[in-house]
């Protein structure tokens, strides 16, 4: 083989050489542009579900505001009413005090509703119990 023959086979290998390594560097940049471009979706997915799950949560905040709210409404009904049940409970008694002709009975007549409510209540749990005995 002359000289001028290697050299020629030498110059092409270092084309076939450098070609190679130029389409292997092209090839990992098109692989990292993809990750990339995935990377992006994945993110820009999470931000939405993050939006998405940050507006559930002040919603429901703003539904457990509003049941401490109703909660404590309801409680002062409750406390309004008792007061109311009290005052009442007194003048009842004030007017048997006052009635001369209040008969005095050794038997408690319920006072209000929910002594008769528990009153109930007691004998549907003996009720309960009996049936459970038995």
């Amino acid at each position: 083989m002359s000289t001028l023959a290697v050299i020629l086979i030498a110059i092409g290998v270092v084309i076939l050489v450098a070609l190679a390594v130029m389409a292997s560097r092209r090839s990992r940049e098109r692989r990292l542009e993809d990750r990339r471009n995935i990377a992006v979706e994945h993110r820009s997915e999470a931000a939405g579900q993050r939006l998405q799950a940050e507006q559930q949560a002040a919603a429901a905040d703003e539904r457990a505001a509003r049941a401490r709210r109703e909660a404590a409404e309801a409680e002062a009904l409750y406390q309004a009413a008792e007061r109311q049940r009290e005052a009442a409970s007194a003048h009842t008694e004030h007017a048997a005090e006052l009635d001369p002709d209040a008969q005095v009975s050794d038997e408690r007549a319920p006072e209000d509703e929910r002594d008769v409510v528990d009153a109930d209540r007691d004998g549907v749990d003996d009720d309960v119990e009996a049936r459970r005995t038995a």
